[in-house]
């Protein structure tokens, strides 16, 4: 399996609801360190997995859609926890759509899988990993 991994960070306000999350309850602050990785068995024409330009391209024009924003606000998330794994999967979803869209470019249908890893500290981190197709 080959693969490719772009890399790029959000800065993010939020709170939770629930016990479970203590004083993470209250609003407060968040720099997260996001990874994106693609992976498909052979390598296009080119010899690459996925364009890396596009694909970085991609990661930071969904990121800036939450980057410096309380997601308590925005209504891709009204009612839910944006816990790491939440927003693991968020971009995922965003990353498999510009597969399906093109965004990624010629070739990109080939992938395999995408893995998304975010990390919020430097020991702990979530992340999620999908099929495409």
């Amino acid at each position: 399996m080959y693969t490719v991994r772009v890399r790029d960070h959000v800065m993010i306000a939020h709170s939770f609801k629930g016990e479970v999350f203590g004083p993470a309850q209250r609003l407060h602050g968040a720099t997260f360190v996001i990874d994106v990785e693609f992976r498909r068995d052979e390598l296009d024409e080119n010899g690459i997995v996925v364009d890396i330009g596009r694909a970085h391209d991609v990661l930071k024009a969904t990121l800036a859609r939450i980057n410096y924003r309380n997601l308590d606000e925005l209504p891709e998330f009204a009612g839910r926890n944006t816990t790491t794994e939440v927003i693991a999967r968020w971009v995922f979803e965003a990353m498999r759509a510009a597969v399906a869209d093109g965004s990624l470019g010629p070739g990109a249908d080939a992938l395999r899988s995408i893995k998304v890893e975010i990390g919020e500290s430097h020991v702990a981190w979530a992340g999620y990993e999908g099929a495409i197709g």
